[in-house]
Parts: C-alpha cells; structure tokens; sequence
C-alpha cells in the first residue's frame, strides 16, 4: 500500500511528519510512503529513500489561511498534491497535520464523496476510562459540518458502525445519539426525530441517547453528533483534561514539600493517567464518506502520533473500510433514497 502525506502539514513539520514516517517504515514493511514538500527541507531529514518517494512541492498552505479558497488556488501546495494523488490512484489514503478545513476541502472536492452519501462527518477515537470491556469510543461528526439534517445523522450511524467493527475492532458496536438527555423525547425537533429514525433500523445496535457528561465512561461504543455540538463537546472535554492538568500542578508546586515528595511518588501513576487519557494513541481523525481514506492528525502532533496515524490508515486499507461503506450504499441506494425522502417529510 502506499499512502500521500502532506510533510510540510502541522505545527512541527517537516521534522516530526518525517520522524514519525521514519518509525511506520520501520515498523510497517508493506507500506510505501509519498511524501510532498520542499525536498530542500524534507530530503536532510530522512535516513534513506528506501519506500519514501519524494515530490517536490512550491506552495504551502498554512493553518490560518482560508480552507477552501487555499485548496482551489495553492494547486502546487503539498495538501493538495498529496490528494491529487490519491484521486489519480498513485496513492491508497492522504494524510496531513495541516490545516483541518483544507484537508476536509481537500477531501471533498478533490478525492470525492462516496455516491449515495451526502455529507462526509469527522470521526476521532477517544478513550474511555474505568471500563473493563471498552477502552474506546468512536465519535461523529467532530466538525466537519457545522450545521446537519436527520438524514446526515442516519449516515453518520453507519459509517461510525463499519468504522468501529474495522478499525477499532468491536463487534455489534453500540450506536448512541449525543443529546441533553437519555429519554428518547429529549432535545431538539431533529434530536428527536433522530432516536425515532435510528431506533428503528434493525441493522443498528441503537440504544439511545447518551449525554455528554458520560462519553468517556463508555456509553456507546459510536457516539453520533452534529459537527457544530461534537465539535464543541471535543474541544471541552479537551479544555477541561488540560485545565485540571494545570490546576493539578499549581497546586503541587504551591503545596510545599510534602505535596512535592507525594508527587513524585505518585509520578508512575500520573503517567499512566496521563497515557490512558491520550487519545492520538489511536491516530488522527477521519473524514468518513470519501473515496478512500482521508485522514487528519492534530497540529502540534510529534513522532508517536504520526506513527499512530500511519497505522490506523493501514489498518482502515487493511480491513477495507471504505470498501464497506461503499458496498453498503451501493447495495441499499434505494432504500437510502426513500429514507432521504422520510426525513425531508419529516
């Protein structure tokens, strides 16, 4: 297999995008890597060409620029070349840290949608702690779309289902609807009609609405969510592991010795809390609804990440993911095409 990646993309690259496809190259023999970028600044960095093909590339396109006005002029940047090459099939799966709009863009209007999909969702893994049977979860869509009809939220069922029995390796993966409540009356008019509609499909392991506050103690194994809230619920449940992280450490260099020798002896136990917690261990985020696999990983990720994000792609080329989904619409166009037209009526 061989896999586009963006090397100029991220906070950190080229160094770390090419530390990390260093470690996948060793680890993984059966992967072929394509890297795009200024080979003046990429080519010092890599041991050998050994299975690293580079290409060079005259433009970048940075993190705060405009995604989809980027992705239509840079054409020579390394995002869009890198997709360019999955579209051209010289490449099984992109890959970049860069800018996340472009890289939805990117996805969209270079590699394509799958037919019979309408809205392409962000799906992240996230951990979920004290929870003997399940240490991960599935979530989508994470920001992809900020505003979604019921008919996406239907699709989003299913790509999260084929997603977590292929990649994420559970079986009858439990599928839930992030609202402000668990009784199946709560939320919103599209809310509701969502729990109607998903509950009514045989071939989802629905089981309700789930609420936010119990996402990492292992509600469901798929959580399905509009971009704009599961955006929003992500970056919280960030926002909050970083706050206590600081309120944790204030505290102990406030507290004296004492809080400073029981820091140290409890060191073992925050690093396992610390690694439990640390959700790029299951690589990047995936742009589920296209051709082949589109895969961003956040923008300050180092080494260890990228090398988790090239596995993850392995693993989705591996077990043919994408071939899933697109059986599966394929096979049911029609029986999409009336549930679409339900869900207008609705």
């Amino acid at each position: 297999m061989k896999i586009a990646i963006d090397a100029m993309g991220g906070d950190n690259a080229p160094l770390e995008v090419v530390k990390g496809v260093e470690m996948a190259r060793d680890q993984y023999p059966d992967i072929e890597f394509k890297l795009f970028g200024q080979i003046d600044k990429v080519k010092p960095l890599i041991q050998n060409e050994e299975r690293i093909e580079l290409v060079q590339s005259d433009e970048i396109i940075e993190m705060g620029e405009e995604p989809v006005k980027a992705v239509m002029k840079k054409k020579n940047s390394s995002l869009d070349m890198a997709a360019q090459a999955v579209k051209d099939k010289e490449a099984d799966a992109f890959f970049s840290a860069g800018n996340t709009g472009a890289i939805l863009a990117a996805g969209l209007f270079i590699i394509g949608r799958i037919k019979g999909i309408d809205r392409p969702g962000l799906a992240t893994t996230l951990p979920i702690v004290n929870d003997e049977d399940h240490d991960n979860f599935v979530m989508l869509d994470v920001g992809a779309n900020a505003e979604s009809k019921l008919f996406n939220l239907y699709q989003y069922a299913f790509m999260g289902k084929y997603y977590a029995e292929t990649v994420r390796h559970i079986e009858n993966p439990r599928i839930g609807l992030l609202n402000n409540g668990t009784e199946a009356d709560k939320g919103d008019s599209l809310h509701k009609a969502a729990n109607e509609m998903l509950s009514k499909d045989e071939n989802l392991n629905f089981i309700g609405n789930v609420e936010s506050r119990e996402l990492l103690n292992g509600a469901a194994d798929v959580v399905v969510t509009d971009g704009f809230t599961g955006n929003a619920a992500l970056k919280a449940i960030e926002g909050t592991a970083l706050s206590l992280l600081t309120l944790i450490k204030g505290e102990i260099m406030s507290g004296g010795v004492k809080s400073k020798v029981g820091a140290l002896m409890l060191k073992p136990t925050f690093k396992k809390i610390g690694k439990e917690m640390d959700y790029s261990q299951y690589g990047g985020a995936v742009l589920m609804g296209t051709k082949a696999p589109v895969v961003k990983a956040h923008g300050s990720s180092e080494a260890v990440t990228i090398k988790n994000t090239i596995f993850q792609i392995k693993t989705m080329i591996d077990n043919k993911t994408i071939d899933d989904v697109v059986e599966y619409f394929d096979k049911h166009s029609d029986d999409m095409q009336q549930i679409k037209q339900n869900a207008k009526n609705n």
